[in-house]
């Protein structure tokens, strides 16, 4: 989640506790419209002649063919460089799907490389989740305006138009359904190369945002496990719950075509080329990391309501629970419930170290997130868990996640660590949310090198930013340390927050169920 959609997603938690009240009175409201046509497509196979597929190839050895090819990705500039080098790579097709697009910078040159690339002949698919694309409803239509690019919106409010808190009190009487969103992060390009991870596109998930910036990390991967996240896709895109947009959102081709190529075309920064990206740019061979590959991801069915399929948190939690010695989670919103505490108690009992690192209320962009973690902590703390919170001022391990424009830091990465050996980055967030509600995917990598480079990237930032939290005192009452070169800093309530901002989380904490958060 984003500063640009954290005021939409509390929206949606916080409306569900009206739905039950005004769900009749709003059932004569817009609805979907029906019998729309979804012509069917599937991810082209046909690449070998491509760069990106010939140099996907040259980038693994002979005896590495048989596994993934993967590349950690925490630096947020390289992240966005190394996505638009895949768009202007792309020769046949790119297959693109994300919970938010946002109308800022950098969602306007991620638009832009790819009607550039349709333009080229490149067959582009777009799928986008519709609860944050109210301000980019025109744009995206005529973005799907041009030739060789198809956009479809995922689990669409039955409202159009206005702000999302509107469309949203207006949907209420669909809430069983419009409370289930797609969270998946993927782009796909010539079925060779692909990323998926933790970031959406927007500017503060690659350090452009002069107010808050977050540290997330993505994975480059080619080879075997692309072909599976080529199908996944496919089954989203060929979906009941997506919508073309041209069934929802009615204009004049030419005029919305135009409207877009003004607005993207405006003058943008460019995205610096380095690392990774500056191989694709050069297509250099690159640097990668050779492992088997699972892909843990929910069907969209999840979408419907009535529908009940095994999830990707399932998944998670059976690699979590074959643990032998430790297991360390990165999770942004981290919300374990009864069932979770239970398999912490139960893991601690058999010898097995357990290391949870969060957002603290001073860092967080979804502060009633916070409030059901805060439910949960001190039991944590005398089960043995080793919990830390990341602190709101900024590392000075700048060169870890990209140069920081903002006083603010955001933790967004979606992290666990197995053993040091196993690795699943994605979009999974480990609170009741991921597990029920929304859509996910991550990736799931046996690879001890990559499980410690993870661990690394996390921990080093970590070390000069962040609380340990302990348990004090014979009232089981909580403080946080704050490492300081000089001497630790004791806190005895949430740091860098004050009273009003508790009060106010504790009382509208009150009002939203945990299922919801």
């Amino acid at each position: 989640m984003s500063a640009y959609t954290t005021l939409h997603t509390r929206a949606l938690r916080g409306l569900g506790a009206l739905a039950l009240v005004l769900g009749s009175l709003l059932s004569g409201c817009a609805s979907l419209p029906g019998n729309v046509p979804r012509p069917h497509s599937e991810a082209m196979i046909d690449v070998a002649d491509a760069p990106l597929a010939r140099l996907a190839a040259a980038s693994t050895p002979d005896d590495m063919r048989h596994l993934s090819g993967l590349r950690l990705m925490a630096d947020g500039p390289e992240a966005l460089a190394v996505r638009i080098a895949m768009a202007r790579l792309a020769q046949k097709s790119l297959d693109v799907q994300y919970y938010v697009i946002a109308p800022d910078a950098s969602g306007r040159q991620f638009l832009r490389e790819l009607r550039d690339a349709a333009q080229r002949g490149v067959r582009v698919r777009l799928l986008v989740d519709d609860l944050h694309v109210g301000e980019l409803d025109d744009l995206l239509l005529g973005l799907a305006a041009h030739d060789n690019v198809q956009v479809r919106l995922f689990n669409p409010l039955p409202v159009r138009g206005g702000a999302v808190q509107t469309r949203l009190l207006l949907s209420l009487h669909e809430f069983d359904r419009v409370n289930r969103r797609m969270h998946n992060k993927l782009l796909i390009a010539d079925g060779s190369i692909a990323v998926t991870g933790g970031r959406n596109i927007a500017n503060e998930y690659f350090m452009r945002s002069e107010s808050a910036n977050f540290i997330d990390m993505d994975v480059l991967a080619t080879g075997p496990v692309v072909y599976g996240l080529a199908d996944l896709f496919d089954r989203y895109w060929n979906s009941e719950p997506a919508y073309p947009i041209g069934s929802l959102v009615h204009g004049a081709a030419l005029q919305s075509r135009t409207l877009f190529d003004v607005w993207a075309d405006a003058a943008l920064p460019s995205a610096p080329v380095a690392g990774v990206a500056a191989q694709l740019a050069s297509q250099t061979a690159l640097a990668l990391e050779f492992a088997p590959v699972s892909v843990f991801a929910d069907e969209p069915a999840k979408a419907c309501a009535a529908a009940a399929p095994p999830t990707a948190m399932d998944s998670a939690l059976r690699m979590m629970r074959s643990a032998h010695s430790e297991v360390t989670i990165v999770s942004p919103y981290f919300v374990p419930g009864e069932r979770g505490l239970e398999l912490m108690r139960s893991a601690i009992d058999s010898g097995i170290r357990i290391s949870v690192m969060t957002n603290s209320l001073a860092s967080t962009d979804e502060p009633l997130v916070y409030g059901g973690y805060a439910r949960y902590r001190t039991p944590m703390l005398k089960l043995g868990v080793s919990l830390s919170e990341l602190s709101p001022l900024p590392s000075r391990k700048f060169d870890l996640i990209g140069p920081m424009r903002s006083s603010l830091g955001r933790l967004h990465a979606k992290v666990a660590v197995v053993d040091r050996r196993w690795l699943l980055v994605g979009s999974m967030n480990m609170d009741a949310r991921s597990s029920r509600s929304n859509t996910e995917l991550s990736l799931v990598i046996d690879n001890p090198a990559l499980a410690g480079e993870a661990l690394r990237l996390m921990q080093q930032h970590w070390s000069d930013s962040h609380y340990l939290l302990r348990i004090a005192g014979s009232d089981d009452s909580v403080e946080w340390i704050e490492p300081d070169d000089a001497e630790p800093v004791v806190y005895r309530t949430e740091p860098r927050v004050n009273w009003l901002s508790r009060l106010r989380l504790s009382v509208m904490s009150m009002f939203v169920a945990e299922d919801l958060l």
